[in-house]
């Protein structure tokens, strides 16, 4: 059973002003917290069904608490509509400062809103390889459970930033892409070397017109109907496989 203390701390996590006070977040279904207990990061409690914790009793030593309970209580204090097997209550890493590594790809979030779309491009981040994001403050925060849920395991392989990214990209010295309506079409693109910054703009907005003069390739997806506009984490997909595509062309 969940305790009264637990329960009350859990549904707190589901805002961020708990998480940051707390320094904590959680994880819910059971692939995604058996990443978490495969991983590094410091894991507090882990609430599991009888079969989940019978089945993965060694591995879940690994946490401070671990408590059998059922799955009306793991969807009572979740954000899930359904769970079978875990949630578990881990600590927020130590933020670090964004440096650059000539060479890496790096992604850059403009106000990114929706938890969906931060997800998913993390899992396309995690999928290219590419290991840091760097966000704009007020891209929505990770450890909402909504982007935990849509990053599946992804979020702990790829590292984010949360900080003004102008100065990051005005200091920069390696090629600063940016997705555009209108730019250069993506498959004439050549690239000069292998490595830079992707930035993808807001939702509803693109990306901040303070940002464009830092931008030196502006570039776009060529459309073949008369649809307006691509999901940002299916826009930041393709231009990943074409970027990293043409990365390994280069260097032949």
């Amino acid at each position: 059973m969940i305790s009264q203390k637990w329960s009350k701390l859990i549904r707190s996590l589901q805002q961020k002003k708990y998480r940051k006070a707390e320094q904590l977040f959680f994880v819910e279904g059971e692939k995604s917290v058996l990443e978490l207990l495969h991983s590094a990061w410091k894991v507090r409690a882990v609430f599991g069904t009888e079969q989940f914790l019978q089945q993965h009793h060694a591995l879940c030593t690994k946490a401070d608490l671990i408590q059998q309970c059922t799955e009306h209580e793991l969807v009572q204090v979740g954000t899930f509509a359904s769970n079978n097997a875990a949630l578990a209550v881990a600590e927020i890493p130590v933020a670090s400062p964004f440096k650059e590594q000539p060479g890496d790809w790096v992604l850059v979030l403009d106000q990114i809103n929706d938890p969906g779309n931060l997800g998913t491009i993390i899992r396309v981040a995690d999928w290219y390889g590419i290991r840091h994001v760097l966000c704009s403050s007020d891209t929505v925060d990770l450890y909402n459970p909504k982007v935990i849920a849509a990053a599946k395991g992804s979020f702990l392989r790829v590292k984010l930033y949360y900080q003004d990214v102008l100065p990051v990209l005005e200091q920069s010295t390696m090629p600063i892409y940016g997705a555009y309506l209108e730019g250069e079409s993506v498959h004439q693109l050549k690239l000069s070397k292998a490595g830079g910054y992707l930035v993808m703009g807001n939702e509803a907005n693109g990306i901040n017109p303070a940002l464009k003069p830092v931008i030196s390739h502006p570039v776009t997806i060529p459309a073949f109907s008369d649809t307006e506009s691509l999901n940002v984490g299916i826009a930041t997909a393709i231009l990943c496989d074409n970027l990293k595509r043409l990365s390994v062309s280069s260097m032949v």
